[in-house]
C-alpha cells in the first residue's frame, strides 16, 4: 500500500510520534465525531482510558498532554508552545471541548492508565467516552497509535489507517514490485515517488511542500545547536548540543582537525534535533518523532561534506533524498511497523536509519540496487534493538540512538555504493520482513513499556 510522503514526514508535537502526536489526533478526530452527533454543549464530562505502552510511559512521552490538546480541538501546527494550555486546564479543571463548550476535567480522574492491560489489536491502544448530564453515554470510540502518528480506529484496524488506498499510477506492496516498476518505466525512485504524489496534488505544490519539509528538518538543527539548558522530564540530562557546536566552531577556525570530525559534526546534528524533540518542540516526524534526529543529520551530512559528489543540486538532492527516503518507509509501514511499542527501536530508529541510507545513496547518484543494499544493510544492522527508554523519557538512549543511527546510515549507504553490480544475498524485503518477526518475537518488555533492560537497571 502507497504511503504518501506527506504521511510520512508531518509537523507534530514531540517527543513521541505514537505517544504524543496519535494521541493527539484520535482526541481531536473524536471530539469531531462527537459534533456530528451530538451539540458539544450536552456534554458533561469525557474520560478517556490509556492501555498499555500508552499507560505504561504516557507520563514520559506527553501522552496525557496530547489528549488535552485533542479535546480542546488543537492540531500541532496551530499550537503556540509559548502558552500554558496544560497548565490552564489544571488550575481550572476546566476543558473547552473542541474549542466550543466548557465542561469539568480533572486529570487524577478523567484520564486513566490501564497499565496492565494490553488490547488484542495493538499495545497502544486508548478508549474515549463523552457523557451527559445524566451519565449516560454519547459516544464510544476506541482508537490505537500505530507509529508515526499515524492511527486508526478499532474498525480500520485491518487496514491500520484510517483512510482508503490512494488512486495513484504506482501501488506497490514490496520492494520487489517498486523497482520493477522502476525499471518497467524507466524511472528512478524518486522519479515515481513524484509521480504519484503529483496525482494527489499539483507538481508545483508537491515541490513546494517537499522543499518545506526539508526547511523545518534543517531549522530544527539550526535551533537545536544553539539552546543550552535541562531537559525537562527528572533525569537532569543537559543539553549537550550547543556545547558541542561550540567546541567544533573553534577547532574548525583553529584548523584543529582530524579525519574523523565529520562523524562529530553527524552527531551534533543529530543531537540539535532529538534534544528540541525530548523538550517538547516541533518536529517532522522521520519516520517517528523519536527518531526525528537521523534523516535531517544525513541530509546535513550531504549539504555539507557530499553535495560535490552528487549529480544533483542541493535543492533537488533534497527532494531526491526525501522522495527515496519515503518510498522506502512506506514498505515498511505496510510490511512490518513503524511503533516502537510493536517492534522496539528497531522500528523507529532502524526504520529511519534504512530511510536515510538508502535516500543518501540516492543523492550520490547510486543505482536502483544500491539504494535497496543500503536500506538493507541499514536495517540489518539494527535487528532486534530493544526500546526501554529511562523513565518512559525520550532521552536516554533515544538521543544518543539518535547519533549512532545517523552515522550508521552513512556507512551503509557508503558500504553500498562501493558495491555497484555485485550481488546481495539478502535484499530489503527479506529484512523488512525479518525485522517485524524480530520485532513480534520480543519480549514486550522491551517495546516501550520502561519495563525492563536500562530502564530498570540504572538509578535515576
Amino acid at each position: 500500500m502507497y504511503y504518501s510522503l506527506f504521511e510520512i514526514f508531518s509537523v507534530g508535537i514531540g517527543p513521541s510520534s505514537s505517544h504524543t502526536v496519535g494521541p493527539m489526533r484520535a482526541a481531536k478526530r473524536y471530539v469531531d465525531n462527537l459534533a456530528e452527533k451530538t451539540d458539544l454543549n450536552n456534554v458533561k464530562t469525557v474520560k478517556t482510558t490509556l492501555y498499555g505502552s500508552l499507560a505504561l510511559t504516557g507520563l514520559g512521552h506527553g501522552t496525557l498532554n496530547a489528549v488535552v490538546y485533542g479535546l480542546m480541538g488543537l492540531e500541532a501546527q496551530n499550537i503556540d508552545l509559548d502558552i500554558d494550555y496544560i497548565g490552564q486546564v489544571k488550575e481550572s479543571k476546566k476543558l473547552n471541548l473542541g474549542g466550543k463548550s466548557v465542561i469539568n476535567f480533572n486529570f487524577d480522574k478523567d484520564i486513566v492508565l490501564e497499565k496492565k492491560i494490553f488490547l488484542p489489536e495493538h499495545s497502544n491502544g486508548m478508549k474515549i467516552v463523552a457523557y451527559d448530564g445524566n451519565d449516560n453515554v454519547i459516544l464510544e470510540e476506541t482508537y490505537f497509535s500505530v507509529g508515526g502518528g499515524t492511527i486508526a480506529r478499532q474498525d480500520e484496524m485491518a487496514q491500520r489507517i484510517e483512510r482508503k488506498p490512494y488512486k495513484v499510477p504506482y501501488q506497490f506492496n514490496s520492494c520487489k514490485e517498486l523497482l520493477e516498476m522502476c525499471h518497467k518505466d524507466q524511472l528512478t525512485i524518486s522519479e515515481l515517488v513524484l509521480k504519484n504524489e503529483q496525482k494527489l496534488q499539483s507538481p508545483a505544490r508537491v515541490r513546494k511542500e517537499i522543499l518545506r519539509i526539508a526547511d523545518i528538518m534543517q531549522a530544527t538543527v539550526d535551533r537545536g545547536v544553539k539552546i543550552e539548558g535541562i531537559l525537562p522530564g527528572g533525569l537532569k540530562l543537559k543539553r549537550r548540543s550547543a556545547g558541542i557546536y561550540n567546541d567544533l566552531t573553534k577547532k574548525f577556525a583553529e584548523n584543529n582537525v582530524d579525519a574523523l570530525m565529520i562523524i562529530d559534526w553527524i552527531n551534533l546534528w543529530a543531537f540539535a534535533v532529538a534534544e528540541e524533540n525530548a523538550c517538547g518542540g516541533k518536529i517532522v516526524t522521520a519516520p517517528t518523532m523519536g527518531s526525528a534526529g537521523v534523516l535531517p543529520a544525513v541530509m546535513r551530512y550531504y549539504q555539507r561534506f557530499a553535495i560535490q559528489k552528487s549529480p544533483f543540486s542541493l535543492e533537488k538532492a533534497n527532494i531526491v533524498f526525501l522522495t527515496t527516503a519515503s518510498a522506502i518507509c512506506s514498505l515498511y509501514r505496510t510490511n512490518a511497523s513503524i511503533s516502537g511499542a510493536e517492534v522496539g527501536c528497531q522500528g523507529e530508529i532502524g526504520v529511519a536509519c534504512s530511510m536515510a541510507a538508502g535516500g543518501l545513496a540516492a543523492v550520490l547518484g547510486g543505482n536502483l540496487r544500491q539504494i535497496e543494499n543500503a536500506a538493507e544493510i541499514a536495517m540489518e544492522h539494527n535487528l532486534g534493538l530493544t526500546c526501554d527508554p529511562i523513565k518512559g523519557l525520550v532521552q536516554v538512549p533515544c538521543i544518543e540512538r539518535n547519533a549512532m543511527g545517523a552515522v550508521k546510515a552513512v556507512n551503509a549507504a557508503r558500504l553500498a555504493m562501493r558495491n555497484p553490480n555485485g550481488p546481495h544475498i539478502v535484499n530489503l524485503d527479506n529484512i523488512i520482513k525479518t525485522m517485524y518477526e524480530t520485532g513480534l518475537s520480543l519480549n514486550s518488555k522491551y517495546k516501550e513499556t520502561s519495563l525492563a533492560g536500562l530502564a530498570t537497571n540504572i538509578n535515576c
